[in-house]
């Protein structure tokens, strides 16, 4: 090949030299075009007069060409330490030229020396300005590379060390290279101090690469549940129900606690921690305290293992005292309020109900939630108790006598008591007199002059009322109040007062669809029908007005009373006509008086007289047409 070289270049400068004598030649004779030494024979020594044979030249291209090592970017090569500075390693990697390398990317060879061989990269063969650019470190990670790639498809356990804290987890060097541990796989259990594992070498497991930006991702969480899966398969196997077993308390929720038992966890449900009622894990257990817990169920496939506290000691209904029997005073807190009634706890794991029937002696409805309260205590009497079934009634109201048993001495009829309201329905106010005795006041019951839409328009919750005792019914336990009844009927009295056709100035409190409501003097309230609130100028009343009403309808018994506006003005036009016709006939009766008078006392008329008589006539004829004449 260099002979190859040679030729190369001899023929350059003969080719040279010849473009130099065919320019000279042009100028004399254009069409002669010549080269120097055409038919010359390169191969053949002139000096020596020896020459090569075809194969003889095949061999010695062939040494020549193996002086020479073949590189490319990027490729990874042996290269022998041929020198030391303070700030740079010198290789010889068989190129024309040797390559630098600065001293840091040998620092995990604290002892090298001249001779040593070491693998690089050939960054670039010829950089700009015609140095041999090598780097250690990339070569180093084009290995690790290399390995990670392989110990994440072989799944095999590696061991690198912690260098830093970065944002979200650790850097972890693993054969020299930089990988991301994420906080979340540090281990089992969450982690907030990063600090304490820099520095430390650990074992991981490859769990994710990225060929492209060739990023990986580390686990040490991987290897402690490798661990602990193991662990749980050697468990399982030996589970069996009712098993007893030491676990501690890893996590409490809601709803329970998680039991780690050694590598395999189990779910104390809440239910199954105290015989008596618990509203929270946490009033019983404690993070990593240490129990003993049962086994109550277990599924292989799931690894879910169902575990229990109480179940350890014996159930308190089986092991009730001598002092709870029928008809014994117990006392108990209130643990659970339903709308029937509440359950009170006599002793963790018993309870009882105080139904809704057994809280007061009054007949009138009560709301348990609005009585009982969470956490309150109660005494009340056993009424029943069933040890089978593990069922206790209880009774608040029978701690004390029957109020109901002498009800005819203490609120006799036609007494009158003062009351509390304690519930409104839409039909009535019930009313309590006395603990355990209360009735109802009914809605037509509460005003002689008004009636009300409900009952809270009148009276509220909680208010103090005046009653009378109107009606007794001791068997159903219900006392007939009243309360109207405490001041004599005013309807007796104004009967007289709004008699049919008297007017009274009334305000319309509202209207709708079928007339007005018009509250009337003295507390009383009448209805206007549509048709009776027409005004002369042919609008009509509107809510919220005062006018003139008439009355045209007044019922003592059923208190109503029913008013027109529209009569008023109608009666007046009638009355108008009625008066004018009755004035015209009264004109026509004297008109005819005077023409009798006239006739009787004219016994014989004269000539004068009929002149008389003749003006008479003509002034009785105009007085028709005009004005009628006065009588004389």
């Amino acid at each position: 090949m260099f002979q190859q070289l040679i030729y190369k270049h001899l023929n350059a400068d003969a080719q040279e030299s010849g473009a130099d004598t065919a320019a000279a030649t042009a100028t004399t004779n254009a069409p002669v075009i010549a080269t120097a030494h055409d038919d010359f024979d390169w191969s053949v020594d002139r000096r020596n007069l020896i020459s090569y044979t075809a194969s003889e030249r095949e061999k010695y291209d062939s040494v020549y060409d193996n002086t020479f090592v073949q590189l490319n970017d990027g490729e990874l090569i042996k290269g022998l330490v041929v020198g030391l500075t303070k700030t740079d390693v010198v290789l010889n990697i068989g190129f024309k030229s040797d390559g630098l390398i600065s001293l840091n990317e040998f620092r995990d060879i604290p002892g090298l020396a001249i001779g040593d061989e070491v693998e690089v990269m050939i960054v670039e063969k010829e950089d700009r300005d015609g140095h041999l650019n090598l780097s250690r470190r990339q070569a180093r990670i084009t290995r690790a590379w290399e390995r990670i790639v392989e110990v994440h498809k072989t799944g095999e356990v590696i061991t690198g060390t912690v260098t830093s804290k970065t944002k979200g987890g650790l850097i972890v060097d693993v054969f020299g290279m930089e990988t991301f541990l994420p906080g979340s796989q540090i281990d089992v259990k969450p982690v907030t101090d990063y600090d304490q594992f820099v520095g430390k070498t650990m074992e991981f497991k490859v769990v994710k690469i990225n060929e492209a930006i060739k990023n990986a991702v580390v686990s040490h969480k991987a290897l402690i549940e490798s661990d602990i899966e193991a662990q749980r398969a050697e468990i399982m196997s030996k589970l069996e129900k009712g098993q007893v077993l030491e676990g501690t308390v890893k996590n409490i929720t809601d709803f329970g606690a998680f039991m780690d038992l050694g590598g395999l966890d189990g779910l104390l449900y809440i239910t199954d921690i105290s015989w008596g009622r618990i509203a929270h894990p946490s009033e019983v257990l404690k993070l990593d305290q240490k129990i003993n817990v049962v086994v109550l169920d277990f599924d292989d496939e799931k690894r879910r293992i169902s575990l229990g506290l109480k179940q350890l000691t014996p159930h308190p209904w089986d092991v009730l005292g001598e002092n709870i029997g029928e008809g014994n005073v117990v006392k108990g807190k209130v643990v659970n309020i339903e709308d029937y009634g509440a359950f009170l706890e006599i002793q963790p794991g018993v309870e009882g109900l105080v139904h809704v029937s057994e809280i007061s002696w009054s007949n009138s409805p009560i709301n348990a939630k609005e009585f009982f309260k969470l956490g309150d205590e109660y005494e009340a009497k056993i009424v029943t108790l069933d040890r089978d079934s593990r069922k206790m009634s209880l009774s608040i109201k029978q701690l004390t006598e029957d109020p109901w048993n002498d009800i005819e001495i203490r609120f006799p009829e036609e007494s009158k008591h003062a009351g509390l309201v304690k519930n409104i329905t839409n039909y009535g106010v019930f009313v309590e007199l006395a603990p355990g005795i209360g009735g109802m006041i009914h809605i037509s019951d509460l005003s002689w002059l008004k009636r009300f839409n409900h009952p809270t328009e009148y009276t509220k919750v909680g208010q103090a009322i005046d009653v009378m005792i109107l009606g007794i019914d001791k068997e159903n336990r219900k006392l007939q109040l009243g309360h109207k009844q405490l001041e004599d009927d005013p309807w007796n009295a104004l009967q007289e007062t709004f008699t049919i056709g008297s007017l009274h100035e009334g305000h319309v409190i509202r209207r709708d669809d079928k007339g007005a409501v018009v509250q009337l003097p003295f507390g009383l309230e009448g209805f206007a029908p549509n048709r009776h609130l027409s005004k002369e100028d042919g609008k009509s009343i509107a809510a919220e007005e005062t006018a003139q009403f008439m009355v045209i309808e007044f019922d003592r018994n059923e208190k109503r009373i029913v008013l027109s506006h529209t009569r008023i003005w109608e009666q007046g036009k009638i009355e108008e006509v009625e008066t004018a016709k009755k004035d015209a006939r009264n004109e026509a009766e004297k008109t005819k008086k005077a023409v009798k008078s006239i006739q009787g006392k004219v016994e014989k008329a004269t000539l004068g007289d009929l002149g008389v008589l003749a003006d008479l006539k003509k002034k009785m004829e105009g007085g028709e047409a005009g004005e009628t004449p006065a009588a004389e």
